[in-house]
Order: structure tokens, then C-alpha cells, then sequence
């Protein structure tokens, strides 16, 4: 340690307010104890999106936007200032091979799981390929699970045109009887971004799907509501997969697939409050963001937002 007046170390916040904690230091790195509560790994995977995707940087983005906010919640006067949020740091992916990548993560994963049975792991992305690793993991872990997926598309793609990409990864679940179709839920999706194709097999898998109309119209808790009902009795667990591009383009900039009629973000911000009450959701993903295009940090801001509502509403549960 120095003892040199005004040097700071870089990455943290550059003015100190005795009377405010800011969120991101809430992150300790993970020393190899079990770890309880809300903890952090990265799997910074784009190569495998079907469209340019730069989503590899979002994980440090993510935790550097946790800085934009303070532990104190004005709506429930909650200060967070003493919970901790544990950062395992990033799973490495190998340079070339996107498979032994995608592999590498199913099995750290299920590793740190294994170690730490009472973390909740908050998997930060990534384009959506990496879901089909955290969840394959999660569900060794826990055997019969169940997905509630926010997004505007199926993620239903067939694997021999590009391989396990990031249009696969719930079909890919589903093929190696990882998730059964009856145990994925999908809201959110929207008008002109999915192909009739993918549609009829959600069908035939007997997938639950929400399109975009429906939230509109009923709202997201009741949907939410709704679909644990139908989980709880036939899983042990809820793994929860965020794709940011579930929301309008107005509010999430920076996901490579942008598009009109989505959700508002306060309909994800209350539907994320809501499932983080339960203690069958042991699990969530947050996927989809491409630093490079976004706007002032947009839709790393509002990742990192709900990671803080997350954490609230459990520790106020």
C-alpha cells in the first residue's frame, strides 16, 4: 500500500461521497469459500451469433455500470450497503473452437455450482448461445427445471444450417433432453421476428408462448403468475433467461437485434422483482448486449439495474 494523497486506483469511482455506496462495491472477487446469496460469472461468447455482435464485452460492462447506481432503494428504504455480491469472474472461451467454448461453460458452471449449492448464479453474456451451457449446467445440477424466457424470438432455430448458434439454444436444450418443451415458457415475442417454422415446433414440443400482444394486454404478473403455476408442480427449479432485444428498441440500443413493439422497461424491471420473491427461481441470464453499438450505455445501465432488483427484492422478501 502507498501512502500517496489523491492516487487512486482506476476503475473505481472517481469522486467519493461519505453518505452514498455505490452499487459496484458491492462485487467481491470470489476467494474459492462457498458463497450464498447472488454471484456473478461471465461467459463472454458473440462469435457465435448469427447476426455482428460484439456481446463478448458486455460482462464488464455489466459490472462497471453497477457503478452507476448506489445500494440505497428510495421505494422500499432498504440500504444495500452490507450485502455482498460475489464475482466468480469470466469463464474463459477458447479462441478458435466455439464448441469446446460452449463446453468449457456447461462444465465451470456446473463446477461452481457444485461447490457453492446456496449461490444463485447471475450469468452475464454473451450472446443467447450461452444459455444452452448455464442451463444444461443448472440442470445437472437440478435435474427437471423450468425456463422462463424473455425474448423476442423462439431461439428454436434447427442446428445443421449454422450449428449451435444463438438462434439454438432452446432447441438445443430440448434435443439433449435438458429441459423438456412442456417446461419452457417464452414472453414476450414479437410480430415479424420468428419464422412459422419455429412457431409449429414450439407446438408440437408443447412450449407456452407469450407473444408480445398478450403482455400487452394482460400484463406481465398475471402471465408470470400464470406460468410458475404451471412449473412449480412438475420442476424443482426456474432458471430465468433474459435476451435485453424482449424489450422495444427504445429502451435496449444496444442489442444487435433491435426492433419496434417490444416490452417497456418497467414491464421487465416488475416482472424481475416478482420472480426474484420465489424460491423455486434459482437461476438467471442476462443475454444479448453488444456494447460496442449501444447508446451511453443504455442496456448495460438497465442489466445492471436489474441485477440490483434482483438482489432487493430477495433480501426484502
Amino acid at each position: 500500500m502507498h501512502d500517496i494523497e489523491h492516487l487512486k486506483p482506476s476503475g473505481k469511482p472517481k469522486f467519493i461521497d461519505r453518505g452514498i455506496k455505490k452499487a459496484g462495491e458491492m462485487l467481491v472477487d470470489w476467494n474459492g469459500e462457498k458463497v450464498s446469496g447472488i454471484g456473478l460469472i461471465g461467459m463472454p461468447l458473440s462469435k457465435t451469433s448469427i447476426s455482428h455482435s460484439g456481446a463478448s464485452a458486455a460482462p464488464e460492462v455489466i459490472r462497471k455500470m453497477l457503478n452507476s447506481f448506489t445500494t440505497y432503494s428510495i421505494e422500499k428504504d432498504i440500504d444495500l450497503q452490507s450485502s455482498v455480491i460475489t464475482d466468480l469472474g469470466d469463464i474463459m472461451p477458447h479462441v478458435t473452437d466455439l464448441k469446446e467454448t460452449q463446453s468449457r461453460f456447461e462444465h465451470a458452471l456446473e463446477g461452481v455450482l457444485k461447490h457453492n449449492p446456496g449461490m444463485i448464479p447471475v450469468v452475464l453474456g454473451g450472446d443467447h448461445s450461452i444459455s444452452a451451457s448455464s442451463i444444461a449446467a443448472f440442470s445437472n445440477i437440478y435435474g427437471s427445471v423450468g425456463i422462463i424466457q424473455f425474448d423476442a424470438h423462439h431461439d428454436l432455430r434447427n442446428l445443421e444450417d449454422g450449428g449451435p448458434s444463438n438462434g439454438t439454444p432452446f432447441r438445443n436444450l430440448i434435443e439433449r433432453n435438458k429441459i423438456k418443451g412442456e417446461h419452457l415458457i417464452q414472453i414476450g415475442l414479437r410480430d415479424f421476428s420468428n419464422g412459422k417454422t419455429y412457431s409449429d415446433y414450439a407446438k408440437e414440443k408443447g412450449v407456452t408462448v407469450y407473444p408480445m400482444s398478450e403482455v400487452n394486454s394482460r400484463g406481465i404478473i398475471p402471465i408470470l403468475e400464470e406460468s410458475i403455476q404451471q412449473l412449480k408442480s412438475s420442476v424443482s427449479a426456474v432458471y430465468v433467461s433474459v435476451d435485453m432485444d424482449v424489450l422495444d428498441q427504445a429502451f435496449a440500443p444496444g442489442c444487435p437485434a433491435i426492433g419496434p413493439g417490444g416490452m417497456h422497461s418497467e414491464e421487465l424491471i416488475r416482472g424481475i422483482q416478482f420472480l426474484s420473491t420465489l424460491p423455486i427461481v434459482k437461476g438467471m441470464d442476462l443475454v444479448e448486449i453488444d456494447p460496442a453499438i449501444d447508446f451511453r450505455d443504455m442496456t448495460s445501465r438497465l442489466a445492471a439495474y436489474l441485477i440490483l432488483q434482483f438482489l432487493l427484492f430477495q433480501t426484502s422478501k
